[in-house]
């Protein structure tokens, strides 16, 4: 298949790099068109403003154009579209979509770069776990009781599994992932270093001396299909019940997911968010950077948060809010040209003030 001869190559490009291969050949995999010396030769990647001879780039915003015209590169992917405006040293490969096609060949390069498999040691595995084929366990890691773990699954040092978790098959944890007991991930995920799943949630209750006792929390946390959690990314435990995290959400860096909350699939979140307790978010919604959710709010599909906003109050689907507390963006923006001139438009009323009071004086004296 296509996919394989593609793996083919990377794997190649990774383990060989003495081995080269052809803009042809290339052509070939990505159904793409030759212009240029189809003998072309490449054994490397390399971004266009840095390419070297001997590699490969691409090219697919026009902004770069320049770069083309003046890299070191000996064959670059570029759009079917694309004609040059003056000579071009590269070897092109005309495709479709060159931002896909460059994509499809860095992912099949980490894939073959990654492709780690078998059990180094020490590592525990449990009399009761049942670990898939083709696994990789690293170093140190450890699989607690009765956890179930599906094919292709890459477990990296230092990754601690409680008991009774189920994991599907192709996910990846990273060096120092955490994830608790009884938690639930799905097929194709990723979980990057230091993130820890299933910590319990902010429960605590004042008692009649006014002292914090924690609530028990004894949910877990469901994590479906096709997930990427960042690095130091949290997703606590539910009270009760579960935290769901829909399919195919992505969730960057140091992103704080509180208890019995659901994300609908394909939200993406960005750094340094926090959500609280059980908020359910809808599908499709794009959350920016350092964005704090409030708890107990339904957020609904097609949501667009921008960066930094506070979230105090149930937002409708399709809106796109931000602001302290946030609200509609064109409001916001029309309040904003007032924000930015209160001091003009404080000195305004105060020298108006001033006028009122000098008149009215005036006519009274």
């Amino acid at each position: 298949s296509k996919a394989n001869e593609i793996s083919a190559i990377l794997r190649n490009f990774i383990f060989l790099h003495l081995m080269k291969f052809t803009a042809e050949q290339i052509a070939e995999i990505l159904e793409g068109e030759v212009v240029g010396n189809p003998a072309e030769e490449v054994s490397k990647l390399s971004k266009i403003e840095a390419g070297e001879k001997g590699s490969l780039t691409f090219l697919s915003n026009p902004k770069y154009n320049s770069y083309l015209y003046n890299t070191n590169a000996s064959i670059a992917i570029v759009n079917r579209t694309f004609v040059p405006e003056k000579a071009v040293s590269a070897t092109l490969i005309k495709v479709e979509n060159a931002y896909e096609s460059f994509s499809k060949l860095l992912t099949f390069y980490n894939t073959v770069k990654n492709n780690k498999t078998g059990r180094e040691t020490p590592h525990y595995i449990s009399e009761s776990a049942m670990v898939g084929t083709n696994e990789y366990i690293g170093a140190f890691s450890y699989i607690g009781n009765d956890v179930k773990i599906g094919d292709h699954v890459k477990i990296y040092p230092n990754v601690y599994i409680g008991d009774n978790t189920v994991i599907g098959a192709n996910c990846t944890l990273f060096p120092g992932v955490k994830i608790y007991s009884d938690t639930q991930i799905g097929n194709d995920c990723k979980i990057h270093s230091g993130a820890i799943i299933g910590a319990d949630g902010f429960g605590f209750a004042p008692d009649e001396h006014g002292v914090y006792q924690a609530v028990p929390q004894i949910g877990n946390v469901v994590i479906e299909d096709q997930v990427d959690s960042g690095a130091g990314t949290t997703i606590d435990r539910a009270t009760l019940g579960a935290t769901i995290i829909g399919k195919g959400v992505k969730i960057d860096n140091q992103v704080q997911i509180g208890t019995n909350i659901t994300i609908g699939k394909n939200t993406v979140i960005a750094s340094q968010t926090g959500i609280a307790g059980s908020s359910k978010i809808g599908a499709h919604c794009m959350i920016g950077g350092q964005v704090g959710i409030s708890g107990h709010l339904s957020i609904g599909d097609h949501v667009k948060v921008l960066a930094k906003a506070g979230i105090t109050r149930n937002i409708k689907a399709h809106s796109i809010v931000t602001g302290i507390p946030a609200f509609n963006e064109k409001a916001y923006n029309k309040s904003y040209v007032y924000f930015k001139n209160l001091p003009q438009l404080a000195e305004k009323i105060t020298t108006i003030e001033k006028d009122l009071k000098a008149q009215k004086t005036k006519k009274n004296g």
